[in-house]
């Protein structure tokens, strides 16, 4: 028989791998069941996944910190007047409401280069945790470029593909939409950003855009996704287009190490 000092207990491989991902591996088990731990684990993720979807963006808060920094700004909402119907009908979050039209209407026609659209999505959370800190790198990248841009665009219950008629509104050869991704267990407040050369509404397509996937505290930073926003931006004025043909260069370009500096819009 084994003494105390004799017995030795095997090291668990997947809690050492665990320990890179977030995952949910190497649970372990309380009978037939999971432990305690990972089920409240399990619950409170679905539960921020669920507030990210149905908790409503504050435009009022972003417009003002806008506003703050120097940047005007429109509130523009969708066909589809509340969440439920948002989430049911995705055909009306891409189609500009009465409302909305009558505000472009009303703003100055003034060709423009770029149009930058901001879009509540399925998570609020992740418009109201990075786009404000991602807008204060943007904009003035964009500007230094020379580019003209209109009023930044506050989608809300807006789609994608939104982007095409606000862009084809103010001619604009550049559409940049930032909204927020379908939450996933591990990421509620994951942001993604989606470029369009020439977009049309009705015309563009998902194969026309470029996304850049991912961006929240534990996945891109909002340097890399600007280097990566911009090297589409400069090869796209090249080819002249941009989408499933137009590759991210950015690793072979060594974009990725490029950190630019930037304030906050929001604390």
């Amino acid at each position: 028989m084994n003494t105390p000092e004799q017995v030795t207990t095997t090291p668990d491989p997947w809690h050492t791998l665990s320990q890179f991902t977030p995952a949910r591996i190497g649970l372990g088990r309380a009978g037939m069941s999971q432990p305690t731990r990972a089920s409240l684990d399990f619950q409170l993720a679905h539960a921020l996944a669920r507030d990210a979807v149905n908790i409503p963006l504050d435009f009022v808060d972003l417009a003002q910190a806008l506003a703050a920094c120097g940047y005007q700004s429109l509130t523009l909402p969708t066909q589809a007047d509340n969440q439920r119907l948002y989430l049911q009908r995705p055909d009306l979050g891409r189609l500009l409401g009465t409302q909305a039209q009558n505000i472009l209407r009303d703003t100055a026609m003034i060709k423009t280069d770029a149009v930058v659209v901001v879009a509540d999505g399925l998570s609020s959370k992740a418009i109201t945790h990075h786009a404000s800190a991602f807008l204060a790198l943007l904009l003035p990248a964009l500007h230094t470029k020379g580019y003209t841009l209109p009023p930044i665009c506050l989608v809300k219950h807006g789609r994608v593909a939104i982007g095409d008629a606000i862009a084809g509104h103010f001619a604009a050869r550049l559409c940049i939409v930032l909204i927020g991704e379908r939450p996933g267990l591990s990421s509620p407040d994951s942001m993604g950003i989606y470029f369009t050369y020439q977009a049309q509404a009705g015309i563009s397509t998902d194969a026309d855009r470029n996304c850049i996937s991912n961006i929240h505290d534990n996945g891109l930073s909002y340097a890399q996704a600007l280097a990566k926003l911009l090297y589409l931006i400069d090869e796209s004025e090249r080819v002249r287009f941009s989408g499933v043909n137009l590759k991210d260069g950015t690793i072979e370009a060594g974009l990725e190490s490029q950190q630019p500096e930037g304030c906050f819009l929001l604390g």
